[in-house]
């Protein structure tokens, strides 16, 4: 039988990821699918007025960086990429679903219709073991929510996680508090000035600041004042921050709805919720957990990266072409895996300081030992196999032989190192946060964030709680995965 044409496939199975696979029977693939879809809709509709800044600042800034790149440079800040990230990745991931939905189901329907696939790949037959296990299968789900969550920080978190706000009011907030606060008719100011020309690279620069400032603010334009209580008496608001009393004429507060809301609360009073709820300087715990995400997430992927990347380089060099090759790196891994890495790591950054860039570097420049050893084993084994002998035979260059044959052949072994040191390398990044010599305050990471609240940790539990569950979830998730994979991998593992 053959596949149903194009034609014959619904229009809803195109544009809604998952229903085809439900429809056909796949309920774990099609349920991922159309939730996954769903969030990434539902928090596009939601946040839709910061998408569209994030897109117009995007393209205003690709103009001004051609027509005045020292503008660009003044004005550009991590932050506006972050937002630039999120907007690029809130628009590719549902495309990506909708594509591998449809692909999905499309193989659903030629299984159902009996066309030969033809053999299975090495590995084909490992994807389809992996799928079969549910527990890496979750993992998998989990870690996906995770850099999700990771990439699209600025859109999710309600809060920058910068902002200290009436600390007074808003500091060791548990979860869940619901503060009142009061909308002043100051709007809030921004830290880079206006320019004051009327030439094309001025506007395009003031353009790009008022972006940055909207996108700071979540576009929240007027300013906050948090306060315990208030009161009105005729013309003028009194209100409590902590042991202090004050008061403002009601002309300097802004009203969304009038002077008083259906519910009889006055306009000018707006709530806002902080989920985990909020540190010693009433930042809040939600925003700084999710912003942390990323450099976590972030710095374990690089050095896996960079580190298995380089230990498969030497590996190769080293098994491939052996003698003084052989000799030369091999006893270099001898010596670094022989030295304390923790030590390395600790004397490199107190003799160069702290950085992001340097934590990457040298946890990868740390860490790739291991791999080498791995890789070398690998092709000591291979090179001497027939399929090798023959390659040499027929005149092909080493490189060819290495890149097509040796590296494709062992890198089963390799999938499985990387994704068991990704939780690893993520606990080393915390511990070295934990202790001060990683990411700085007040850039938040999972490790500084917990180390910010271990001095209360009894009374105000929540600040090292709610991440120290955040980094459990992820290194687990990593191992599962893991796991996963070596069985997958594995021929005698498979059922």
């Amino acid at each position: 039988m053959k596949l149903p044409d194009e034609q014959k496939i619904p229009i809803l199975y195109r544009i809604l990821p998952g229903v085809g696979l439900l429809a056909a029977g796949k309920k774990a693939p099609g349920l991922f699918y159309l939730l996954s879809f769903t969030a990434f809709a539902v928090l596009f509709a939601f946040r839709f007025d910061l998408f569209l800044i994030s897109v117009r600042s995007l393209g205003t800034g690709s103009i001004l960086i051609a027509v005045s790149p020292d503008n660009f440079r003044q004005v550009f800040t991590p932050e506006l990429l972050e937002f630039w990230v999120a907007a690029l990745y809130i628009l590719a991931v549902p495309l990506l679903l909708a594509i591998f939905s449809l692909r999905s189901y499309r193989r659903t329907l030629a299984e159902k219709a009996g066309s030969p696939s033809g053999e299975l790949s090495l590995w084909q037959l490992g994807m389809r073991s992996f799928r079969r296990n549910a527990i890496p299968v979750v993992a998998s789900t989990v870690i996906f929510v995770l850099y999700s969550v990771a990439f699209l920080a600025p859109f999710l978190a309600p809060f920058s996680p910068y902002d200290q706000q009436d600390f007074l009011v808003t500091a060791y907030q548990p979860p869940l508090s619901r503060l009142d606060a009061l909308m002043l008719m100051q709007k809030r100011t921004g830290m880079i000035p206006l320019r004051t020309g009327s030439d094309n690279a001025s506007r395009l620069t003031n353009a790009l600041i008022t972006d940055v400032q909207r996108l700071k603010s979540r576009n929240h334009d007027y300013s906050l004042k948090f306060v315990d209580s208030y009161r009105v008496e005729s013309d003028t608001i009194h209100f409590r921050q902590g042991i202090r009393e004050r008061s403002l004429p009601l002309s300097q507060l802004h009203s969304q709805t009038g002077r008083y809301t259906a519910d009889g609360r006055p306009g000018f009073v707006v709530s806002r919720t902080f989920l985990l709820g909020t540190d010693q300087y009433g930042r809040d715990i939600f925003s700084r957990v999710l912003y942390g995400s990323r450099i976590s997430l972030s710095i374990g992927f690089l050095v896996v990266l960079i580190s298995v990347t380089l230990g498969t380089v030497i590996g190769v060099s080293s098994g491939y072409f052996g003698g003084w090759a052989d000799n030369v790196m091999m006893r270099l891994v001898d010596v670094l895996i022989a030295f304390p890495a923790l030590f390395l790591i600790l004397i490199i950054i107190a003799t160069f300081g702290n950085s992001i860039y340097l934590i990457v570097i040298t946890l990868s420049f740390t860490g790739w030992m291991g791999v080498a050893r791995i890789v070398r084993g690998q092709v000591l084994s291979l090179k001497e196999q027939e399929f090798i002998l023959a390659a040499r035979s027929l005149g092909l260059s080493n490189l060819r032989i290495i890149f097509r044959h040796l590296v494709p052949n062992a890198l089963t072994p390799v999938i499985v190192a990387a994704t068991l040191r990704i939780g690893s390398i993520i606990l080393t990044e915390a511990g070295l946060s934990f202790l001060g010599l990683g990411v700085q305050p007040p850039t938040p990471s999972w490790g500084n964030i917990i180390n910010e609240g271990r001095d209360s940790l009894l009374n105000h539990w929540w600040i090292s709680t709610f991440p120290g569950i955040a980094i459990l979830s992820t290194v687990v998730c990593f191992n599962l995965i893991g796991d996963g994979v070596r069985d997958a991998l594995d021929p005698r593992m498979r059922n």
